[in-house]
């Protein structure tokens, strides 16, 4: 399952740091890239990742 980043996003940047893969940029996630681990889901303070 992959993720995306909503309108909701602040741009905090909390979940950049968390991701192990580097898949978070500043135009969302990179799928290609992303290995499904959830990290970024766990410190969003917006609730703005989801599945998709």
């Amino acid at each position: 399952m992959a993720y995306k980043i909503t309108e909701a996003c602040n741009g905090c940047g909390d979940c950049v740091p968390e991701c192990p893969v580097d898949a978070i940029t500043e135009n969302g996630i990179n799928i290609d890239v992303c290995n499904d681990c959830g990290a970024c889901v766990n410190v969003c303070c917006k609730d703005a990742i989801i599945e998709v």
